[in-house]
């Protein structure tokens, strides 16, 4: 079993290396182009949001970025995207980015986090579907798809439209 080691992304050497994680994970550009939109996007880039899953040889092979976007005009998360090398993958190494970017949110008070995924992979970090709370996309979605995340479940959580960040395109 892999040790995976996370940390924050910091440098430039980083951005260049998830960049190529997603390149590499994905069949286009777009999750790529996103990861550097949303870096420029003031209002929804997290300076703790950016996470790095690290081989033990120090090699970055996994991702996952948490944006800021809304419900209804209530600040909340986004958890895309996330990615791992391809002959990493099934390795552990997006579940260390995952799990390390939802340690940083709790840290910082955050509470809702969404995700657009797979109803098979999410729920091992306690996402179940949005609907559950009254929280649906801006846009047709499978219920098993999009999820969400109370990061602290004794707090409310809004209900309502996600709003995501224009970089998004959505």
């Amino acid at each position: 079993m892999t040790t995976w080691i996370t940390r924050l992304e910091t440098t430039p050497e980083d951005r260049a290396a998830i960049r190529e994680i997603n390149l590499a994970a994905f069949p286009s550009a777009l999750e790529a182009d996103l990861v550097d939109a949303l870096r420029e996007a003031p209002t929804a880039w997290l300076p703790w949001g950016s996470w790095i899953a690290e081989s033990p040889d120090g090699t970055p092979t996994g991702f996952a970025l948490l944006s800021r976007c809304h419900v209804d005009g209530a600040p909340a998360l986004a958890l895309a995207p996330c990615a791992v090398l391809p002959d990493h993958q099934n390795g552990g190494a997006g579940s260390a980015a995952i799990r390390a970017a939802l340690a940083a949110a709790r840290e910082a008070g955050e509470n809702l986090v969404l995700v657009l995924g797979h109803a098979s992979y999410y729920p091992r970090f306690g996402f179940t579907p949005a609907s559950r709370i009254g929280v649906r996309p801006p846009f047709e979605a499978p219920d098993e798809n999009m999820l969400a995340l109370a990061l602290d479940p004794a707090r409310p959580t809004p209900a309502g439209t996600i709003r995501y960040a224009a970089a998004f395109g959505v």
